[in-house]
């Protein structure tokens, strides 16, 4: 299971949380408080129904594809790999529209009820006959879905996937917006809102995949369907129902016009020379002091020729007005362009990783109906269900991951929080290796096992192996998530700029899209190019194919990209940061512990990632 990227994205916009003291945006009188852990409820119901109406709605939609609408398996995989490679692309679109035109409360809300059009659009497909082909038990034969009922199915994919985009990016920031977190201090690392979270979310996931997925596998796809698009309405409910008691802050504009007036500043001062001494280059505070409120960044040796954006002319040096932002900019905002440029190397190291595994759910679902799924004489283990094994394995393994790994490797790394995030990426590359190498090996079984009792022809037949040997796949692919997906988020949130955190964590969605999409190409090139009498990935009877050959390709590629990573990893620069200390926490503590901040100091610079950011704001926000 991916690690959903709403839970660890949190708001740094604190311009906003500014304006907002002054005047609640919501129209709410301004002696009214408001926010707090009281509006928790309403927004975490939304987010477990939400969270309970995707699970139940993809996990078991290769099934669907494949048994009720007929797809041949490479097409199914294919149009489920690029929805989820559009749905992981809108984030970052929704990121934009809430920073700089919507608000997050009214992107949500949007989201929401564009993604509850999906979910009813789908489920209009399952009930009504016309809208499905013909039933095919054989699966020999099959007429498949015509191209009128395809496009019924991939508008309900595409309202999905926009919706998404609304709701990904905004709802744990706009979680953060409720809390006044301006005076906590940033000392350790603090898990307890995160863990709330994780299982708040991971128990939601778990019922889908069970009961929803047992319903849809036998009692049928139009209450399958059904019940979360229900579960869609009583999250957009939960979530409006709530709207007196919540923080609306308003859009503070998008760090990418940033981005953009660095680059351009640098071409238009491409003959400009940059002065020997970086202490010459352009400094405004002021003018930064909404998008560095917990440190400036300090000016780095890369990149240099990004500094001609910072360098005054004459004329620019005599003038006393505020600058153009589009010919001179501050060293510190050609700093957060350099950030997200050091960051893209190991960014980009995420995208083959989904590459190689954007497809195996699928395939796995498609071996597990093949198998004895039989727990008893008469109940019998929804496929699809089986991802619970890695659910349970991610949420135990980061709750022994933060209660013994950080404990104990601490004594050997002196980092408080064990390893850095680059360190816990490499960890769970290597661990997705051994994942599909693993699941080579019980193809190789299921098939001899077939071959044994002459079932390889009979695409139908179930195979008297046990579904549990493909447990152990399952198991170790949610321990690498402990490490490769979360570990990929931490280090996109601690090394971005502190005003573009929400942007950069919408970058993991990014790397997904790419991915997933990348995946659809190596999936088809396979099928192309393996034959027709052997074909790797056959249309409709995988006893005939050769699966354990396409683990083997992808998990050399992993690989190749591994050590493409640690390359990377091997060569990044942590970000130069010089933290600044809250007026009135100096006047409350005129003789701060020098050591204690020296220490923090340090740790930032030196990449300590738990330690950075608002993660542990947000968690200790009752306490602030």
């Amino acid at each position: 299971m991916e690690v959903d990227v709403k839970s660890i994205a949190v708001s740094d916009d604190k311009n906003e949380r500014e304006r907002a003291s002054d005047q609640e945006s919501n129209g709410a009188p301004k002696g009214r408080k408001l926010g707090g852990i009281r509006t928790m409820p309403f927004i975490l119901a939304n987010e477990v129904c939400d969270r309970f109406a995707s699970s139940g709605f993809h996990a078991n939609m290769i099934t669907y594809l494949t048994q009720v609408l007929n797809l041949p398996l490479v097409q199914a995989s294919n149009t489920l790999s690029n929805f989820s490679g559009t749905a992981s692309f809108t984030p970052l679109l929704g990121a934009l529209l809430a920073d700089a035109v919507a608000g997050r409360y009214w992107t949500i809300v949007i989201g929401s009820i564009v993604y509850q059009m999906g979910l009813i659009s789908i489920v209009i497909s399952a009930v009504l006959p016309s809208l499905r082909p013909p039933p095919c038990p054989t699966q020999v034969n099959c007429q498949e879905a015509s191209t009128t009922q395809l496009w019924v199915l991939y508008i309900s994919l595409l309202l999905t996937s926009l919706g998404s985009g609304g709701i990904r990016p905004c709802v744990v920031t706009f979680a953060a917006d409720q809390f006044d977190m301006s005076k906590a201090k940033v000392t350790s690392r603090g898990w307890n809102f995160f863990n709330w979270y994780y299982f708040s979310m991971g128990m939601a996931t778990l019922t889908a995949i069970t009961v929803v997925v047992y319903i849809q596998d036998n009692v049928g796809w139009g209450w399958g369907l059904g019940i979360p698009a229900v579960a869609m309405v009583v999250s957009v409910v939960a979530f409006v129902i709530g709207s007196r008691l919540y923080v609306k802050l308003k859009p503070g504009g998008s760090p990418l016009t940033r981005l953009a007036q660095v680059i351009v500043a640098a071409v238009k001062k491409r003959n400009v020379p940059v002065p020997e001494d970086p202490g010459l280059l352009y400094e405004n505070k002021e003018l930064d002091a909404v998008i560095s409120v917990h440190g400036r960044l300090l000016h780095s040796e890369q990149f240099k020729w990004l500094d001609k954006a910072a360098t005054m002319t004459e004329e620019e040096a005599r003038s006393s007005g505020p600058p153009d932002l589009w010919r001179l900019v501050t060293v510190h905002r050609v700093e957060e362009l350099k950030c997200i440029v050091r960051m893209l190397p190991i960014w980009s190291a995420g995208i083959l990783l989904v590459t190689c595994s954007s497809h195996l759910g699928s395939f796995t679902i498609v071996q597990a109906r093949s198998m004895d799924r039989h727990l008893s004489r008469s109940f019998q283990i929804p496929p699809a269900s089986l991802s619970i094994f890695s659910i349970l394995t991610m949420l135990s393994g980061l709750v022994l991951y933060e209660r013994l790994f950080v404990p104990f490797i601490r004594r050997f790394t002196g980092n408080p929080v064990g390893i850095t995030c680059l360190q816990r990426m490499g960890i769970g590359f290597t661990i997705n290796i051994l994942g599909a190498i693993v699941a080579s090996f019980v193809e190789i079984k299921r098939k001899k096992v077939a071959a044994a009792h002459h079932l390889l022809d009979d695409p139908k037949a179930i195979i008297p192996i046990s579904v549990f040997w493909l447990v152990p796949q399952y198991f170790i692919h949610g321990i690498a998530e402990v490490f490769s997906s979360v570990g990929h988020l931490e280090f996109l949130y601690d090394q971005s700029p502190e005003s573009m955190r929400s942007t950069a964590a919408a970058l993991y969605w990014v790397a997904i899209s790419v991915g997933n999409y990348l995946g659809t190409l190596l999936v088809t090139l396979v099928h192309d190019h393996t034959g027709k009498e052997r074909n790797w990935l056959p249309a409709r009877n995988l006893n005939r194919g050769r699966l354990e050959h396409y683990y083997w390709l992808v998990s050399g590629i992993q690989v190749v990209n591994l050590v493409y990573y640690l390359v990377c990893a091997w060569l990044y620069t942590y970000k130069p940061i010089e933290e600044s200390i809250c007026k009135e926490e100096e006047e409350a503590e005129p003789a701060p512990a020098p050591a204690k901040d020296d220490a923090l100091a340090k740790n930032m610079a030196n990449g300590t990632n738990g330690n950075a950011g608002e993660m542990e704001l947000i968690a200790n926000a009752e306490k602030a």
